[in-house]
C-alpha cells in the first residue's frame, strides 16, 4: 500500500523499489481489498480511479493473483458497490456456493444486477 499512496516518503520509496525490483509480485486478496477500502474511504479517491489504478497495478507483467476473482471486486466497485463485497461473492461461488448473503442490501442488489444469485439476511 505505501508504494501506491506515498504517505511515508522513506517507507514509499523502500516499498517502490521492492516491487521494481521483483521478478513477481504475488498479491493476495485481502492487500487488494483494504488497499482499495483505504483509497475509497480514507483518502476519498473516487472508486473510477481506484477501479484504473487497481486495473493498471493487476495488468503488470509480474504481478500473480486470482485474477477472477478481483475482475469480479472491480465489477461490484464499478457499478458502485464494495470491492471486497465482489471478491467475497466471487470466492464463494468458487468454494461451491449457491447464493451469496450479505446484510447489506445494496451488496445484494447489485449482486443480483449482475445476475449473482444473492438474498439479503434478516
Amino acid at each position: 500500500m505505501r508504494a501506491i499512496i506515498g504517505d511515508d516518503p522513506v517507507q514509499s520509496a523502500a516499498a517502490q523499489a521492492e516491487l521494481a525490483a521483483a521478478v513477481e509480485v504475488m498479491l493476495a486478496l485481502p492487500a487488494l481489498c483494504e488497499l482499495v477500502w483505504v483509497l475509497t474511504q480514507g483518502y476519498k479517491v473516487a472508486p473510477d480511479r481506484v477501479a484504473a489504478g487497481i486495473r493498471r497495478l493487476i495488468n503488470s507483467s509480474n504481478v500473480v493473483l486470482n485474477r477472477r476473482a478481483a475482475e469480479a471486486g472491480l465489477a461490484l466497485l464499478s457499478a458502485g458497490g464494495d470491492f471486497a463485497d465482489g471478491v467475497i461473492a466471487y470466492e464463494g461461488r468458487w468454494l461451491g456456493s449457491d447464493i451469496f448473503v450479505s446484510f447489506d442490501h445494496g451488496a445484494v442488489e447489485l449482486a443480483q444486477a449482475q445476475g449473482e444469485p444473492a438474498r439479503v439476511l434478516t
